[in-house]
């Protein structure tokens, strides 16, 4: 996979996370942020801007990335993509790891996905949902699990998902790992597995598990019956 250039918008936990791991793999990682000369901000991202990593205005890391990074809250991710506007958008990448969650825990687009409202939003970038199934640590220690684990693609762009899929294997992620889903549609699946996400952390006191899908020993009957 060729190094590329990278905006992550989102100074969470999961976008430090990415752009650490990616920046490792070679590629070219600017953080946007709305308030990237804040002294608060700067200082609690003092570990990563000290390996050479740059912090910049959410449209100053969009500019830059060939593949933007929307690991932004679910609720506020079309309103921020917004204030960068669809004609900086048009042509890119992004990558969306987000999900909408409500004050009560449930989610904040219970009929569609973010990944469908950005698609919606901005017709001419490219959308790709993936990560949002898995827990930040293991987004990029997939070596972690005890076994392999599935990480899911959706989206409407071929070349877009095989650029994100370059990626996803740059975090660790091994081919036979990755399934495409199809189009922008099916990432309702993946940000609905949430609700179970919680469920599941609950039930084993822990947020670093993976997924997988496993088939038949015979190949299966298919889908007709």
């Amino acid at each position: 996979m060729a190094l590329m250039r990278i905006g992550i918008l989102g100074t969470g936990h999961v976008g430090q996370a990415l752009a650490s791991a990616w920046a490792r793999a070679g590629h070219d990682v600017v953080i946007g942020s709305r308030r990237p000369d804040d002294p608060e901000l700067l200082a609690k991202l003092k570990e990563l801007t000290a390996t050479g990593l740059r912090v910049d205005s959410c449209a100053g890391a969009a500019a830059h990335a060939e593949v933007l990074v929307n690991a932004t809250p679910g609720t506020a991710s079309v309103a921020l993509l917004h204030t960068i506007g669809a004609r900086a958008l048009a042509g890119r990448i992004i990558l969306d790891v987000g999900v909408g969650f409500l004050a009560d825990g449930s989610l904040s687009h219970p009929d569609v996905s973010l990944g469908e409202e950005i698609q919606q939003a901005f017709p001419e970038t490219r959308v790709v949902k993936t990560l949002c199934t898995i827990d930040r640590k293991v987004m990029i220690a997939p070596d972690s699990l005890e076994g392999p684990g599935t990480v899911f693609l959706s989206g409407e762009d071929a070349e877009a998902k095989k650029a994100v899929g370059g990626l996803v294997a740059d975090l660790g992620w091994s081919d036979d790992s990755l399934l495409d889903l199809g189009g922008i549609v099916t990432a309702r699946g993946q940000e609905h597995f949430a609700l179970l996400f919680t469920g599941i952390a609950r039930a084993t006191g822990t947020y670093e598990f993976g997924i997988r899908v496993v088939l038949p020993t015979s190949g299966g009957s298919g889908l007709d019956h």
